[in-house]
């Protein structure tokens, strides 16, 4: 599909259209995971040791969270 535009976060004229947190035991395995299965890491890492922002392989962002809710 020639017409596609990947969204852009977290600024552009194309946004997100899902925001998917997943919540993981191993920060660093998981991002292993991640990108070994097409992920790329985004430009943008506001809180790494916290969060990390990937790109599925056509670029919509996801968040892998060591931080849990309870």
């Amino acid at each position: 599909m020639t017409e596609y535009v990947a969204p852009s976060w977290p600024e552009g004229p194309h946004h997100q259209q899902l925001h998917l947190d997943i919540a993981v035991d191993e920060l660093e395995s998981a991002t292993d995971v991640a990108l070994a299965l097409g992920a790329t890491p985004a430009k943008h890492q506001p809180a790494p040791e916290q969060w990390r922002v990937l790109l599925d392989p056509v670029g919509h962002p996801f968040c892998f969270a060591a931080v849990r809710p309870d």
